[in-house]
């Protein structure tokens, strides 16, 4: 969906095609509604939250609408450093947004070629029980383990039993935010030279033109394109 096109149709939600009152639109707002709803729609089919509770991956339908955000670090290799018991990384990358998988290799006595392990996503308060535990250990013979997400930084426990490489995150990354050219950008002040449109498929920005419009409304008090778009947005979510 183009630009233009994107601009009209959040407009005709709203009736304010030909409309020169002081409630007009400005770029700027359709531009930022829109981006808000980008992301508050990626959180939905993530977390589950939609008509249909589908969350990360659960359908068919649901890897194919968020599969464009799927990304890793294959070309911005992940850099370990080790630690006392376990690796860490640098900081997560500026695009990213939910945490999907984390692929490494281990290498130790045990093994002779380095064997990739099954990392699971753990919570900080158990890593105590997780270190000491026979059956959940970090083990380089069964290639499991577990990590941690703490202050934007990825934590894989080793308990100094075997040392990891070749680091793969895979992640959800940011939504391309939506620019309009000519209009100024509100966090910097600047115009805007160059146009950026959605990059979802048509289907989906239109479920997003109604999200952004919704939100619209209800900044400018109008209630019933308010009530309208939502509905929209909800029910083809």
């Amino acid at each position: 969906m183009t630009n233009s096109l994107l601009q009209i149709k959040i407009k005709e939600r709203l009736n304010k095609l030909a409309s020169l009152d002081y409630d007009n639109i400005e770029c700027w707002q359709v531009s930022e509604a829109f981006n808000k709803a980008q992301l508050e729609w990626v959180r939905r089919q993530v977390h589950g939250a939609n008509q249909f509770k589908e969350g990360d991956e659960s359908s068919k339908m649901n890897i194919d609408d968020i599969q464009l955000l799927l990304t890793d670090t294959l070309t911005s290799p992940v850099v370990l450093t080790q630690r006392d018991a376990y690796y860490e990384t640098g900081s997560l990358p500026p695009d990213y947004l939910y945490f999907k998988r984390f692929a490494v290799n281990s290498t130790s006595d045990c093994c002779i070629e380095p064997r990739r392990m099954t990392v699971y996503l753990a919570q900080v308060a158990d890593i105590d029980n997780l270190l000491v535990d026979n059956f959940k250990q970090p083990s380089a013979k069964w290639g499991e383990t577990f990590c941690t997400l703490s202050s934007n930084i990825l934590k894989v426990y080793t308990n100094n039993e075997f040392e990891l490489a070749s680091p793969v995150l895979y992640y959800y990354r940011k939504p391309r935010e939506v620019q309009f050219v000519n209009c100024i950008n509100p966090s910097t002040g600047n115009t805007i030279i160059t146009d950026v449109a959605c990059e979802f498929k048509d289907d989906i920005a239109e479920m997003l033109v109604d999200e952004a419009a919704a939100i619209l409304a209800g900044d400018i008090e109008s209630i019933m394109q308010y009530q309208r778009n939502k509905q929209n947005s909800t029910t083809n979510t």
